[in-house]
C-alpha cells in the first residue's frame, strides 16, 4: 500500500509478470497501463465485446492470458467466471460449467481445448453452448485437430480465433480466424498483426527474410513493454531502436520465435529459433517429428522432447493413444520410417492417458517423467541361448545403456543407430574376434538372427535369403548419404 500512486498515467506499470528465462532466471516484464488499453481498442473491431457477455478466468494472474480474461471482461461491462483450479483439470465439468453459466468468450491454450474437444465428444450431442469465441493463444495450433470440434459445431458458432502472442508485447500480437477450410492447411497459422503493433521477420543478417523463407519476429508498435524489471542490460538487448523506421520512432522486441510470410499474406508459426537440437550432427526440429507422429491415426497428441543426458541425445516421444486399443512402439517406428530419416526417429516412446498440464493450462514439459529404459520392450525378456548370443546381447546394452538385451527384439526398436552399430561392431570385433560387416546389423536386426548369421547356420541362411534386397538397400541409402555428407 504504500508504494502505490493515486492518479497513475498511461505510462506507469500496470503489472510485472514473470517468464522463463534461458539461464534460469525468470524475467520480470513491465507492462504499462496503455499497453493494455490498446490492446482492447485495437481489437475492438474484430470482436465487439458487450456487457451482454460472459466470460470465464481459466488462467492464472501469474500467466498474461489472464489479462485478456480479466480486464476483457470488466472493461465492457460484463460477466467474468473465475473457474476453480480444481474444475479447470476436468473436462467434462468444465464443459458443464460453461453450458451452465452461457459463457460467451472462452480462452484456451491449443492443449486445454483439446481435452475439452474429447470431453465434448463424449457428451450430449444435444448439449446447447452459448459461446460467441474461442480464442487460442500460448501455444503453436495444429489445425488438423480441431477437426472433430467443427464435426458438432459450425466454424462460426463459436468463432475459433488463433492469435499469436508474447508476454513482452502485451498479451496478443495477432488475428486469425480459423475455419473449416483451413484444417487441411499445414502450420500454426496467426494471421495478420494488431492494427497497432508492427510485425517483422527478419533473417540472421537483420535483413527483412524473403516471402516463405523463415526468420525471427520482430513486433514493434504501441504493445511493446517498457523492458524488463531491474535488467537494463537483457532490456537492451532484446527491446533495441526500430530499424526499419527513422531514427528514434519506435522500438521493436526481439522474440526469438521462428516464422515465415506465406504469398496469400498469412504468417505461419514455426516455434522457436532454439528449439533446433542436434542430433548425430544433423539438426531436428522437435515439431516435425511430432506432426508425423500425430499423423498415425492410432495417436491423438504427440510431443517429442530431446533426452541430452547421456553420451549420445536420444528422442522420446510422448504419446496420446486415440484409441483404447494398445499402440505399439515398433508399428509408430515403422511409420514414422515411411517419411523419416533414421536419426529422425524416436529411440523411445512413452504412451499416456493425457499430457499434463501447467497452472497456466500449457503443456507441463517437466511432469513428462523419464521413461524407464525400453519398459515396453523388456517386460518379456528371452535370455541369449548361447555364447555368441551372450556377446552380442551384452555389447548392445552396454552401447545402448540397458540392463538386457532380448534375444528376439529388433535392436533398432531399442534405439539402435549408425553410430551406436558402430560402437557395437567394434566391441564385438576387439573383445571377441567376431569381424563382421556392419551391413549385417542392419540384415540381421536381432540377437538371434545376427549370431545365427555369424555361425553360418540355417536361421541365418533363411534370414540372409529373405533380407537379401534390404541388404542392398541400406548400402544404397549409405552410399547416398555419404555422398550428400550426411554420415
Amino acid at each position: 500500500r504504500g508504494n502505490s500512486k493515486p492518479g497513475a498515467g498511461p505510462d506507469e506499470p500496470a503489472y510485472i509478470i514473470y517468464t522463463s528465462g534461458s539461464t534460469g532466471r525468470p524475467k520480470g516484464v513491465i507492462v504499462t497501463h496503455a499497453n493494455v488499453a490498446r490492446l482492447f481498442r485495437s481489437t475492438e473491431r474484430w470482436f465487439g465485446f458487450n456487457d451482454s457477455d460472459t466470460w470465464t478466468l481459466f488462467h492464472s494472474y501469474a500467466f498474461d492470458f489472464s489479462v485478456w480474461e480479466i480486464w476483457g471482461a470488466l472493461l465492457y461491462g460484463g460477466r467474468l467466471i473465475v473457474v476453480p483450479q480444481q474444475l479447470s483439470r476436468s473436462p467434462a465439468d468444465f464443459l458443464e460449467l460453461l453450458e451452465r453459466e452461457k459463457v460467451t468468450v472462452l480462452n484456451q491454450t491449443p492443449s486445454a481445448f483439446h481435452q475439452l474437444i474429447a470431453a465434448d465428444a463424449e457428451a450430449d450431442p444435444e448439449r446447447v453452448l452459448a459461446l460467441r469465441y474461442v480464442i487460442f493463444g500460448g501455444e503453436a495450433l495444429d489445425h488438423e485437430r480441431l477437426r472433430p470440434w467443427f464435426e458438432r459445431h459450425a466454424d462460426t458458432s463459436p468463432l475459433l480465433v488463433n492469435m499469436y502472442g508474447i508476454t513482452e508485447t502485451t498479451v496478443h500480437a495477432t488475428y486469425r480466424p480459423i475455419r473449416l477450410g483451413d484444417l487441411d492447411r499445414k502450420g500454426s497459422l496467426v494471421g495478420e498483426p494488431l492494427p497497432d503493433l508492427r510485425l517483422y521477420i527478419v533473417d540472421r543478417f537483420e535483413n527483412p527474410s524473403p516471402l516463405g523463407v523463415p526468420g525471427e519476429i520482430w513486433v514493434g508498435g504501441d504493445g511493446v513493454a517498457s523492458g524488463y524489471l531491474r535488467r537494463p542490460q537483457l532490456t537492451a538487448e532484446k527491446f533495441t531502436a526500430d530499424p526499419f523506421r527513422a531514427e528514434g520512432q519506435g522500438r521493436v522486441y526481439r522474440s526469438g520465435d521462428l516464422a515465415r510470410f506465406l504469398p496469400d499474406g498469412d504468417i505461419e508459426y514455426l516455434g522457436r529459433i532454439d528449439s533446433q537440437v542436434q542430433i548425430r550432427g544433423f539438426r531436428v526440429e522437435l515439431g516435425e517429428i511430432e506432426t508425423r507422429l500425430a499423423a498415425h491415426g492410432a495417436i491423438s497428441e504427440a510431443v517429442v522432447l530431446a533426452d541430452q543426458r547421456g553420451a549420445d541425445t536420444r528422442l522420446v516421444a510422448y504419446c496420446v493413444a486415440a484409441e483404447k486399443e494398445q499402440t505399439v512402439a515398433a508399428d509408430l517406428r515403422r511409420f514414422l520410417g515411411g517419411d523419416l530419416p533414421g536419426y529422425m526417429i524416436p529411440s523411445h516412446f512413452v504412451f499416456l492417458e493425457a499430457f499434463p498440464l501447467t497452472v497456466n493450462g500449457k503443456l507441463d514439459h517437466r511432469s513428462l517423467q523419464t521413461p524407464e529404459d525400453h519398459q515396453e520392450l523388456t517386460d518379456c525378456h528371452i535370455a541369449p541361448s548361447n555364447e555368441t548370443e551372450e556377446a552380442i546381447a551384452a555389447a548392445l546394452a552396454r552401447v545402448l545403456g540397458v540392463d538386457q538385451v532380448s534375444r528376439d527384439v529388433n535392436f533398432f526398436d531399442l534405439g539402435a543407430h549408425s553410430m551406436s552399430i558402430v560402437r557395437v561392431h567394434r566391441y564385438l570385433k576387439q573383445d571377441h574376434g567376431m569381424d563382421i560387416s556392419i551391413v549385417s546389423f542392419y540384415t540381421f536386426p536381432t540377437v538371434a538372427l545376427l549370431a545365427a548369421h555369424i555361425a553360418g547356420g540355417p536361421s541365418g541362411d533363411t534370414a540372409a535369403g529373405r533380407h537379401e534386397a534390404t541388404d542392398r538397400a541400406e548400402l544404397r541409402r549409405t552410399a547416398r548419404r555419404r555422398r550428400r555428407g550426411e554420415a
